[in-house]
């Protein structure tokens, strides 16, 4: 409408404040009323009606109720936001102004709402796990913190993963800025100190598992210092071998080892089997040298004592025992000879018997043919062109001239 209108401000209200459409825009303070009646209705009030008696055209408008609700509403939505949920592996940490208040249990949780009260959800019972000298594969390395010295100057890669979990989400949250840089650095330090005390070999081969053992538990007690709230799980050793530029050195050390072992070990065999053999061939000389010995010592015993009681006796009959002294020799001689000569008549010629062919033949004893061997032994063997000693004949007979013999026999009967 353009104020040059005649209707514009127009105030021909002949009944009372009632007016034409048709005579200009509405009153600002009857707008006012409308708007106000209509909040009232809204909010469950009873409005007072068209109000044309003039008696209070000035009556403020009235928002009490509907503002009361808004509040509360307001108030309950700011409420309901101090609600939260704890899953089973998480923890929930209430700060008070920023400051630590408590540590809640799985479930649902309430706290005042921001900004007086916040909280923090901590996965308590996760499993993280930090790699140290490599990242995602043993190929891909980290040198600057795989690379260490051993008591023995030598310098071998290790490759090893911690594992660990939470021990007190407070210091977890309050005692670390960087939990996994943290780790890191507690674990070279112990693996470093470990390794630097130990030995190459030791290192590399057998003592993998005591290496694990001892950084688990000296990381643990870094940690412990640190107030960290950080509890090892498990250290696994992935790799640890020397570096890639002395390699070919270090096999060929490693193959001379092998044949160095491999050479004791054969020669360890080899003393096994021959000191055994020897101990028990002492063994067995020391104990027939000491049976040799008691068998001389009881003969020579024996002897003496034989040779006492025979001069005893002697002394009491020497004819009598030179005799029969005589007697046991000849006996004792003649008892071991295989060869009997017998004089007939008086002419000297002598008869020969083949005892020892004749003992053989019937079945003789074999110590007999012991005893004839060892005297004919010991019997001195006269040259090859000596002449027969009288009264001898030779051990093998000629049997050619036994018939001669036999024939000279009957003819002297």
């Amino acid at each position: 409408m353009s104020l040059n209108d005649p209707r514009w401000g127009n105030n021909n209200n002949q009944n009372g404040g009632d007016r034409n459409p048709n005579q200009g825009p509405p009153d600002l303070e009857e707008v006012w009323r409308d708007v106000s009646r209509r909040f009232s209705s809204l909010f469950g009030r009873k409005g007072g009606g068209d109000r044309n008696d003039g008696s209070s055209p000035s009556t403020p408008p009235r928002f009490g109720g509907g503002v009361g609700l808004i509040v509360l509403v307001i108030l309950a939505l700011w409420l309901a936001s101090g609600f939260y949920i704890v899953d089973a592996n998480q923890r929930g940490v209430v700060l008070r102004f920023g400051k630590y208040l408590r540590t809640t249990e799985p479930g649902l949780q309430w706290r005042l709402p921001y900004p007086v009260e916040t909280h923090e959800i901590v996965d308590f019972s996760g499993v993280r796990t930090v790699e140290i000298g490599y990242r995602n594969s043993d190929k891909n390395k980290v040198l600057n913190e795989a690379l260490m010295l051993t008591d023995d100057e030598n310098i071998v890669t290790m490759q090893f993963a911690v594992q660990y979990v939470l021990k007190d989400p407070q210091d977890f949250l309050f005692n670390n800025r960087a939990p996994d840089d943290n780790v890191v650095q507690a674990a070279e330090s112990a693996i470093r100190e470990i390794v630097g005390k130990s030995k190459m070999d030791f290192v590399l081969y057998e003592g993998r598992e005591q290496i694990a053992a001892n950084a688990a538990k000296l990381m643990q007690e870094i940690l412990d210092r640190y107030n960290a709230g950080i509890l090892i799980s498990k250290v696994t050793m992935q790799n640890a071998q020397p570096p890639e530029q002395v390699q070919a050195a270090f096999d060929d050390a490693v193959k001379a080892g092998q044949d160095r072992e491999r050479q004791k070990n054969e020669g360890q065999a080899y003393a096994n089997d021959v000191i055994p053999k020897a101990r028990g061939t002492a063994a067995r000389l020391l104990e027939e040298a000491n049976a040799y010995q008691g068998r001389v010592v009881a003969t020579a015993e024996g002897d003496a004592s034989r040779f006492n009681s025979v001069y005893t006796e002697y002394a009491k009959a020497p004819e009598v025992t030179r005799q029969r002294m005589y007697l046991d020799t000849m006996q004792q001689i003649f008892t071991n000879t295989s060869k009997v000569l017998v004089d007939t008549r008086s002419n000297g010629n002598l008869l020969y018997l083949p005892l020892d062919k004749l003992m053989q033949a019937t079945g003789a004893t074999p110590a007999a043919s012991t005893d004839n061997s060892a005297n004919n032994a010991a019997r001195p063997t006269p040259p090859a062109d000596a002449p027969p000693a009288a009264g001898t004949t030779d051990q093998i007979p000629d049997y050619r001239n036994r018939e001669a013999m036999r024939s000279r026999d009957r003819g002297e009967r």
